[in-house]
């Protein structure tokens, strides 16, 4: 399985996930106020690069962008329906805006040039584990010195199956996701099923460590939804 193919749900039928999302059932709301919180503790607004891996349609990360302006935001993503809908939420920043219809492991391997901040938004997980660590290996590569990478994701508790974090949030879903259609959730519950591949802290900090990001934080967490910052040199002062 390839990380193009694990998101061939919201490839098909973007609506999908942005229902989930406007619903809050993912706890964006709460997770991007920390977004935005964060990005004004960064030094260079105006001046660095942001690099939006899995970016979706932009539409949490681009109130963030406007109060912390980025000097160029680079997005990509699976999703041709996404990205249309991302120019018209991006079209208020005044830094160049390059929207770019691909797979994000491709696209961080392949990437030339040096990005002060990378983010990624509910994507890592649909990379099977020596994709993730390929996945953090190239970040480490392409991050700037006092770069950022931020990882908002689903992750495990230590030593849970992947069977039990399934079994999990499937519960969480059919329970709480009430205002999706059944034919909907369903699909939404098959997808997790079959393409979800979260991992537990330890292993992504281990993973970021052997790609020389050795601080790492949790911004957040919102059940096994994290906010997660890895650096190579020191964290930034959060207040909570």
């Amino acid at each position: 399985m390839t990380s193009a193919q694990s998101t061939a749900i919201f490839t098909r039928s973007w609506s999908l996930y942005d229902l989930i999302t406007a619903h809050n059932y993912m706890f964006h709301q709460e997770i991007y106020r920390s977004i935005c919180d964060l990005l004004k503790l960064r030094k260079d607004l105006g001046q660095y690069r942001l690099l939006d891996l899995g970016c979706g349609n932009a539409r949490y990360l681009a109130p963030c962008l406007k109060q912390s302006p980025p000097a160029l935001y680079e997005g990509v993503d699976l999703s041709e329906a996404a990205l249309a809908e991302a120019r018209s939420y991006l079209a208020k920043l005044t830094a160049p805006v390059t929207l770019t219809h691909g797979d994000l492991l491709a696209a961080i391997e392949s990437t030339d040039k040096t990005w002060d901040v990378i983010f990624s938004g509910f994507a890592v997980h649909h990379l099977l584990t020596e994709e993730k660590a390929r996945f953090f290996h190239a970040a480490g590569r392409c991050l700037a010195e006092n770069g950022w990478l931020i990882l908002v994701d689903v992750v495990r508790e230590e030593n849970q199956s992947r069977e039990n974090y399934l079994e999990g949030y499937l519960k969480f879903m059919r329970e709480n996701w009430l205002k999706v259609p059944h034919d909907q959730l369903e699909e939404a519950c098959a997808h997790v099923h079959d393409y979800d591949y979260p991992e537990c802290l330890s292993i992504l900090q281990e993973m970021a460590q052997a790609a020389s990001l050795n601080a790492s934080c949790i911004i957040n967490r919102y059940g096994q939804h994290y906010t997660l910052l890895f650096t190579h040199s020191s964290l930034p002062e959060i207040r909570n």
